[in-house]
C-alpha cells in the first residue's frame, strides 16, 4: 500500500486552523500534532495550581494563564503548557493576543503519555526561551513536584524535588511558594510518592 504523504503547513496556516477548531494541536517544522485530552486527575491538579497562583499574585503585575494559552518558542514549537505565568508586559505573536512569547514560569502536569516528552525534548525546547526562569513538573498520580530553576545564561538548571504533602515548592521568580497539599487538594492519588525521589542537583 502506498504511504499517504504527510501534509505540511506554514505557521500562518497552522494558526488559522487552530483558531477555528475546538481541539488543540502542537506545531513543529510544518507538522501538526493533536494533543490528548486531560485526565480526571490532570485537570484538577492544573486547576489547583492556577487558582493558588492567581490568589498569591492577585496584588501584583503577574498574570496566570491556563492551558488555553498557546506559547511560541524560539525553536519554532507552538504548544500549550498546563499553566503559564508572565510578569513582564506580555508579548504576543500577533494582534490576536493568543500566542505568548515571553513566559516566566511554565508548569506541566505529567501523564503516562507525555511524561518522557515533558522531561526530555519538550524541556529542551523550553530552555530556548530567554525569559523562562522556572520549569515545574507535577506528577498527577502521586505526590511529587520537580522544580527546575535557571542558574545562569550558560544553560545550567537546578532541580529540586518535593515529594511530601506537608512541604511546599518555592518559586523564587514570583517570591511565593505553593503548598503541595493545595496542589493535590481533591485529587485521587493512585500510588504513594516514589521512595527514591530525587534530591537537589544541577541538570
Amino acid at each position: 500500500m502506498a504511504r499517504v504523504p504527510t501534509k505540511y503547513y506554514d505557521a500562518r496556516e497552522y494558526l488559522a486552523l487552530e483558531r477555528s477548531r475546538e481541539f488543540k494541536s502542537e506545531f513543529f517544522r510544518g507538522e501538526m500534532f493533536a494533543m490528548a485530552g486531560a485526565s480526571e486527575s490532570q485537570n484538577p491538579v492544573a486547576l489547583n495550581i492556577a487558582a493558588e497562583l492567581r490568589n498569591a499574585l492577585k496584588d501584583g503585575d503577574c498574570r496566570v494563564y491556563p492551558s488555553d494559552m498557546r506559547v511560541k518558542l524560539p525553536t519554532g514549537l507552538y504548544t500549550y503548557p498546563d499553566v503559564t505565568v508572565v510578569c513582564d508586559e506580555p508579548r504576543f505573536e500577533d494582534e490576536h493576543r493568543d500566542t505568548l512569547l515571553n513566559p516566566l514560569i511554565i508548569f506541566e502536569v505529567l501523564s503516562p503519555t507525555t511524561e518522557a516528552y515533558d522531561r526530555g525534548k519538550k524541556f529542551e525546547h523550553y530552555r530556548s526561551i530567554s525569559s523562562l526562569r522556572e520549569y515545574v513538573l507535577v506528577a498527577q498520580d502521586h505526590v511529587l513536584v520537580e522544580h527546575h530553576a535557571r542558574q545562569s545564561a550558560l544553560g545550567q538548571w537546578l532541580l529540586t524535588a518535593v515529594p511530601s504533602l506537608d512541604a511546599a515548592v518555592e518559586l523564587p521568580s514570583l517570591r511565593c511558594r505553593l503548598s503541595l497539599r493545595e496542589i493535590y487538594a481533591k485529587v485521587t492519588l493512585e500510588s504513594p510518592a516514589p521512595a527514591d525521589a530525587l534530591k537537589s542537583s544541577p541538570s
